[in-house]
């Protein structure tokens, strides 16, 4: 299945909850699931009476959220989680790990994008070094010990400054070392399930994928 190019605020709505897909906009009153807090289409607002969701509508909605949030096709979520598989611990905790150890996910937590969808763009662009050697591929697994920095020619950009501001107002995770005047952090450990900032019952999606 192709990424999906639609309007991403519509996939907030349809999950019934913020993805925060648009960096900054998604804290502010324009978001769209504060305007229209139901699923789109003609009766997401009421127009059918609910029904009660099975156990497989469940899992298919937690697997649905967490692909969203990281902004993976299904075929990219389906090979991670098998691959995870076979790695000692907890399914569902390797996989959530797996996805914040991609490198676009490093460089938005990092700050260095707004979005991950940004960070995708900054990785792919070239502007984005570890261990100081150019990665150009957004899927790249870091590993505790990598150092990650934003390329010397593009950490005076507009979008890189603009994200670095809106970061600093809000609490790094404590797995990552970040030195915002140079553009640069460090992934220093494996972070547990505890810390890492996602609403999710990965137990849902072990069992969606088990079957």
């Amino acid at each position: 299945m192709a990424r999906y190019t639609g309007p991403s605020c519509r996939l907030c709505r349809r999950e019934g909850t913020k993805l925060f897909l648009k960096g900054s906009r998604c804290l502010t009153e324009k978001c769209a699931i504060e305007r229209r807090p139901y699923a789109p289409g003609q009766h997401g607002e009421g127009g059918r009476r609910p029904r009660k969701a099975s156990e497989y509508s469940k899992q298919l909605r937690e697997k649905q959220k967490v692909k969203r949030i990281y902004g993976l096709s299904e075929k990219q979520f389906r090979n991670l989680y098998h691959k995870v598989t076979h790695e000692a611990g907890v399914k569902g905790t390797n996989l959530l790990v797996a996805l914040e150890s991609r490198l676009d996910n490093i460089v938005y937590r990092m700050g260095f994008a707004v979005s991950r969808k940004a960070a995708r763009q900054l990785v792919r662009h070239g502007h984005v070094e570890v261990n100081g050697h150019r990665v150009d591929i957004p899927s790249y697994r870091a590993v505790p010990g990598d150092e990650v920095k934003v390329c010397s020619k593009s950490r005076d950009s507009v979008m890189v400054r603009a994200s670095l501001e809106f970061a600093s107002r809000g609490a790094p995770v404590t797995w990552l070392s970040v030195d915002t005047d140079k553009a640069t952090g460090k992934y220093l450990e494996r972070p547990s399930r505890d810390e890492i900032p996602i609403a999710a019952q990965e137990q849902l999606i072990v069992e969606l994928y088990s079957k």
